[in-house]
């Protein structure tokens, strides 16, 4: 983008960036304590990995949010300690993430158990993929018109959510389809893929920030 922005719209799309994070954090605790609740009724390991994946999303959006306001503050401030912490737990909580889902899928295939109904995995799913793809467009135009790569990386770690959503669409709808169990540990396999590489993502942003320490500014 090649538009030239004065104050008072640079201010009005950072208002816009912290507005998007807020959202990001309260869609992401509903839609975790849904699935989670779901997930545990039905018996259901996607559902439940899904669901735990939202909580840890949310670290991602107050780290965005923490963000806007300090440079809203003090545009010229180097990125703060939390901000790199935020990562690191982030991070760490994706490959626990990854860990528990690998364990779990071991154990639903050595005793072939199988949910009981995953109908609310494909209404979930549905909404989360309308929802994300509006969140991913509109931080990524916010991204753009500020240059601001950690508000872009934010529009790829919610794009990575519609992926997940994808997989527990699929694994969610096939299963009401043909009644397979092994399609519940299948999903939560490609859940374990896509939380290594934003664990993965996320140290490495973190690694990023200790070596510049850096403001996010043009």
């Amino acid at each position: 983008m090649t538009e030239k922005l004065d104050k008072v719209d640079i201010e009005r799309y950072y208002k816009y960036a912290l507005w998007l994070g807020i959202f990001t954090i309260v869609f992401n605790i509903l839609e975790g304590v849904v699935s989670v609740l779901f997930g545990v009724k039905d018996e259901t390991l996607t559902l439940m990995g899904f669901g735990i994946d939202s909580f840890i999303e949310v670290l991602s959006g107050v780290g965005i949010v923490a963000m806007v306001i300090r440079i809203r503050q003090n545009p010229e401030a180097p990125r703060s300690k939390f901000e790199k912490n935020a990562l690191m737990v982030t991070g760490a909580s994706f490959y626990l993430l990854s860990v528990g889902l690998f364990g779990t899928a071991v154990i639903n295939l050595i005793t072939g158990h199988k949910p009981e109904n995953t109908l609310a995995g494909v209404i979930i799913s549905l909404i989360s993929i309308a929802t994300m793809w509006m969140l991913v467009s509109a931080k990524r135009k916010t991204g753009r018109v500020l240059k601001s790569q950690p508000i872009l990386a934010d529009a790829n770690c919610t794009l990575v959510c519609i992926y997940m959503s994808l997989v527990l669409l699929a694994s969610s709808f096939l299963y009401l389809l043909t009644g397979f169990g092994f399609l519940d540990v299948l999903g939560s396999v490609g859940l374990i893929y896509f939380a290594i590489h934003e664990g993965k993502e996320s140290f490495e942003k973190a690694n990023d920030i200790g070596t510049c320490d850096c403001a996010d500014s043009d």
